[in-house]
């Protein structure tokens, strides 16, 4: 990935402090509070989203809850999706990512640090040991970010079919489900150009519990999907 290496080029002289930081942080995650931490991650982010000409173009910041216990649901775009939304979103979160992407360098130290789960989805039981997992952690006020689609689109603004399971912990925790539209999130990963681009997201109005709770979660998985398509439809007109 061309962008990738120029991330680091750029950041030379950093690279190798943050990286040695970033595998201590990722092997020693009970020494930090998660705001420290994701203080970390968003200085990481920062520096190599500069380097690689990427900027972030946030929308709707101030509909995320006050209180946190919440859920982002994002349209799924590429790998670069989660690190631009480390950039938008000024408060903490943790991921449920798929196990495939576990072992990619850097991505791997990223979500040790965020205490992600990885989900196994050709193994049941431990899918749903981790949507019991996410549930609990969501009653206690942590916030978490679930990709509903799966996998990625690879449609580049058109999102896929969002899978009403995905929205179990939320339904369980009766937490606040914020929809979060992202734009070209493909582009500084997901193509081989490194040419400057924006990445819009945008944080969409919160569906609180009452607005949900007689939905079955396909028709919730529906309505977040159908969301997020207008925002971007709105936003790129040949989307």
């Amino acid at each position: 990935m061309k962008r990738i290496l120029m991330m680091v080029l750029r950041n030379l002289v950093m690279v190798p402090y943050a990286w040695i930081r970033l595998c201590y942080r990722a092997a020693h995650v009970d020494k930090y509070s998660e705001e420290d931490m994701y203080s970390f991650l968003k200085w990481i982010d920062l520096h190599a989203n500069r380097g690689g000409n990427v900027h972030i173009d946030v929308h709707g910041a101030e509909n995320l809850p006050k209180k946190s216990g919440f859920m982002f649901f994002p349209n799924h775009q590429g790998l670069y999706d989660v690190l631009a939304i480390i950039e938008a979103s000024p408060r903490p979160f943790a991921v449920v990512a798929k196990k495939e992407i576990a072992n990619i360098p850097f991505l791997k130290q990223v979500f040790a640090c965020m205490k992600a789960y990885m989900i196994d989805r050709e193994d049941v039981r431990q899918a749903m040991q981790v949507i019991i997992n996410v549930t609990k952690e969501v009653k206690k006020g942590r916030n978490y970010l679930i990709f509903a689609e799966g996998t990625r689109s690879k449609n580049g603004n058109r999102v896929g079919t969002f899978k009403g399971g995905s929205f179990k912990s939320a339904t369980k925790a009766q937490c606040p489900i914020v929809p979060v539209a992202l734009i070209d999130s493909f582009k500084p990963f997901d193509t081989n150009t490194i040419r400057p681009v924006t990445v819009q997201v945008h944080f969409l109005e919160p569906i609180c519990y009452d607005e949900y709770k007689d939905m079955k979660t396909t028709e919730i998985a529906e309505i977040v999907q159908n969301r997020i398509q207008k925002v971007i439809d709105d936003n790129v007109p040949s989307a």
